[in-house]
């Protein structure tokens, strides 16, 4: 390579592309500057919107697995409501009765020792507040607890047999966590509201 190559390639004018000349047409194999900015600019279109569709489809699929977790919390939750008043109705001194507030189930005063039915008053896992609606029973006090939501349940069947009553039920307010002891025939009465 002689001298005059070695600084014609050295140029940094050498690696431009060819002023494009009115009137003339566009040397081959260079595409026009302004047709190839239209092609990336829709190329760039078509992936925020493809991007845009498969972040959607996720935060559904996100949405419906978060509600489903807490569905199980719930379920969860209510069968330890339903345990400890079963625990502190059948514990009664004397005549069996019902607690008057959620509070009896985490300490209850009735004895020289106060028993724990329940560890804590737990939050309602979809209103995210430990606000529960009580279900009254028929002496005083409350046999049961439900959520306050009016939001429907995804889940609709397959439920375990204390809960097989919520079978079908459109409302998280009407899935009843409640204990009457066998042989009653104490129905669970629907509170006020529901």
């Amino acid at each position: 390579m002689n001298a005059s190559e070695r600084t014609r390639l050295t140029n940094p004018a050498f690696f431009r592309r060819p002023p494009v000349i009115p009137g003339q047409p566009p040397v081959k194999g260079i595409a026009s500057p302004r047709r190839a900015g239209g092609f990336t600019y829709l190329a760039l279109m078509i992936a925020v919107a493809l991007m845009g569709f498969g972040l959607a489809a996720y935060g559904e699929l996100y949405s419906h697995a978060a509600q489903r977790e807490k569905e199980r919390e719930l379920l969860f939750i209510g069968g330890q409501f339903r345990d400890a008043i079963a625990s502190y109705y059948n514990r009664s001194p004397g005549a069996k009765v019902y607690p008057k507030k959620l509070e009896d189930l985490v300490e209850d005063k009735r004895f020289p020792m106060p028993q724990h039915h329940l560890r804590r008053v737990y939050r309602d896992p979809i209103t995210d507040s430990i606000d529960w609606g009580l279900v009254e029973a028929p002496g005083g006090g409350f046999m049961g607890v439900y959520s306050h939501s009016e939001e429907a349940p995804i889940k609709s069947g397959n439920f375990d047999v204390p809960d097989a009553a919520f079978e079908g039920a459109d409302r998280y307010t009407k899935w009843t966590f409640s204990y009457s002891p066998p042989g009653s025939g104490q129905a669970v009465a629907p509170a006020k509201g529901r």
